[in-house]
């Protein structure tokens, strides 16, 4: 299943490539939320192949997922991969400007099954996709403001 937004952030490109690659404070708005993280790599930098390792709770179930940094290209694109026992997702951020104090920001995630239960889940997704292409976007609205 594939979701794709697109939203106009009223920022430099800097300004918003910074704030994405800060993941000291992903982290720490991750755990905020309950979210139990450790990071599984050494880089000093924000770079290609960093990772994390987190559990969750998530309808009911404790969740595992790593996640690592698969492309970052200086400020144009950084991509994710999600891997947990029940599926793998990627997530691609773009970022182009568009005036000196306008930057758009284009984001798109592609979500796999790994199981039958996942499946399931995705189908009913699909079905209510107009919902939920909604609230994708919201959630970046909410993002890039």
């Amino acid at each position: 299943m594939k979701l794709a937004s697109k939203k106009d952030v009223e920022a430099p490109i800097a300004q918003v490539w910074a704030a994405l690659t800060d993941f000291e404070t992903w982290e720490r708005a991750a755990m905020r939320r309950g979210v139990e993280v450790a990071r599984t790599d050494s880089l000093p930098k924000p770079a290609v192949g960093m990772a994390w390792h987190a559990r969750f709770a998530y309808r009911g179930k404790q969740r595992k997922v790593d996640l690592s940094v698969t492309e970052m290209t200086p400020p144009v694109a950084v991509a994710f991969y999600l891997v947990s026992p029940v599926v793998e997702a990627t997530t691609r951020i773009e970022v182009m400007e568009m005036s000196a104090k306008r930057t758009r920001m284009h984001v798109t995630t592609e979500i796999k099954p790994r199981s039958l239960g996942a499946r399931l889940f995705l189908q009913s997704l699909r079905l209510a996709r107009a919902k939920v292409d909604r609230r994708f976007d919201s959630r970046i609205a909410q993002f890039a403001t």
